[in-house]
């Protein structure tokens, strides 16, 4: 009976404990990590998000950017930082999805080693090319690289590119050569400079070099035509069958956070993320915004997972 009771006690003191830690949540600064670089997509999300979470939290968050390896090392960073809410991650398809197949030593794992708190949305991904090369569509690059084996390059600055240009090599039969960058935005300046040929590029980054016409769209990566670039063709409807790759955002935290820390983010996020004023901000910088459950946003990731690793053997790309 005594050891009964210490177990009962021992619970229920864990359980207030844990009550009074999330009442207490947040007492310090949150820093919300962003997998890529400034001015990325990632980076520009999380400070839509941060700048309506810290007065919702009454504590300042702060966006720190860990780009490299594809996401690999700021995921592996909050793998490593303490499970206590202090320290969220803007996961992407790049290191939850795409990493662990095509690189060898990731060192975490997208499932068992975070808690998911809610999905963000999904990124809308656009080909485009140097406006100086005489290629208007998808057909007309795949002409070209079989006229001219060699000579075109692409720049990626995520996974999303990799397993984009690829896939669009394996398809075809053509040969492209793969010059990777940290980040999107430095890339997009070799493109315009003329360094590089073509990039999949998102909407966020893209879009403004796009309208100062800097840079030729031809077309969207996903399966529904943007209804913020309508007249852009999708890769479907440009020859590649079937091309429909999701790039998504979704906030997550180290393995062991409280779940009653968990509940209050996906609480406050939820009112930030589905409101009017930042579904706007969103849709002005291409993304396509919108919350989830935990529980929803920990299914998805696995089936992403698993999808994202048929593309990429469909496509025989190797692991470096």
């Amino acid at each position: 009976m005594r050891k009964l009771l210490l177990v009962v006690v021992s619970a229920a003191a864990a359980l207030f404990s844990a009550a009074l830690y999330a009442d207490n949540y947040p007492s310090r600064p949150v820093t919300m990590v962003s997998v890529f670089g400034p001015g990325s997509a990632s980076d520009t999300i999380c400070r839509i998000i941060a700048n309506q979470l810290g007065p919702a939290l009454g504590q300042p968050v702060i966006v720190e950017d860990r780009p490299g390896a594809d996401g690999a090392l700021a995921a592996l960073y909050v793998h490593h930082q303490l499970a206590d809410g202090y320290t969220l991650l803007m996961a992407t398809n790049s290191p939850f999805s795409a990493d662990p197949y095509l690189h060898k030593d990731v060192n975490y794992d997208p499932v068992k080693d975070y808690v998911p708190i809610t999905r963000v949305g999904s990124f809308t991904l656009m080909l485009v090319v140097d406006p100086r090369l005489p290629i208007h569509s998808v057909q007309e690059l795949i002409d070209y690289a079989r006229a001219n084996p060699g000579k075109l390059t692409f720049a990626t600055g995520n996974t999303a590119g990799i397993v984009a240009l690829e896939t669009i090599k394996h398809v075809a039969g053509i040969s492209m050569l793969h010059v990777p960058y940290k980040s999107t935005p430095p890339a997009l300046e070799d493109i315009i400079g003329g360094r590089v040929s073509m990039m999949l590029a998102d909407f966020t980054t893209a879009m403004p070099h796009v309208n100062a016409g800097t840079l030729r769209p031809l077309a969207v990566s996903r399966i529904r035509r943007s209804t913020l670039f309508p007249d852009l063709p999708t890769m479907d409807e440009a020859g590649i069958k079937g091309f429909n790759l999701d790039t998504w955002a979704g906030l997550v935290a180290p393995a062991g956070t409280p779940p009653q820390v968990v509940n209050k983010l996906n609480g406050a996020l939820r009112k930030i993320i589905d409101s009017p004023e930042v579904q706007a901000r969103f849709r002005n910088v291409g993304f396509e915004g919108f919350s989830s459950t935990p529980e929803e946003l920990g299914d998805f990731i696995k089936a992403q997972l698993a999808l994202w690793g048929k593309m990429i053997k469909d496509a025989n790309i190797q692991m470096d």
